[in-house]
């Protein structure tokens, strides 16, 4: 289990991080993306700043406090489930499979973090 519990919070601190910095560099998929889906580019640097809170949390949390990870995996499938509510109001499903994606890794990293907790 535990092994489990490091493997995917490591993948979802690399992938939330990662999608952050294309954020952060106002990547073209990025930018119309958020277009197509009615999010301002204005709003851009600051999810891209709560992604990257939400994987420094969860990088504390695997070396540390476990509540903090707790905190930071809730806080990542929250901005998610945003962002797949953001796809099905605008009604854009051609790629849903991606902010749906990321919903599942941080899910999966909030199970196994709050069961290593115990």
């Amino acid at each position: 289990m535990f092994t489990a519990y490091v493997a995917v919070t490591v993948v979802a601190i690399v992938a939330d991080a990662g999608i952050a910095v294309a954020d952060l560099l106002r990547a073209r998929f990025v930018l119309a993306n958020s277009a197509e889906v009615g999010v301002p580019a204005s709003w851009i640097p600051w999810l891209a700043a709560l992604k990257l809170a939400g994987a420094a949390g969860l990088l504390i949390g695997l070396l540390g406090p476990r509540p903090l990870g707790i905190a930071a995996a809730t806080g990542l499938v929250l901005f998610f489930i945003g962002a797949v509510a953001a796809h099905v109001l605008a009604r854009v499903f051609h790629n849903i499979a991606f902010p749906a994606g990321y919903l599942a890794l941080n899910t999966a990293a909030l199970c196994l973090t709050a069961a290593w907790q115990r």
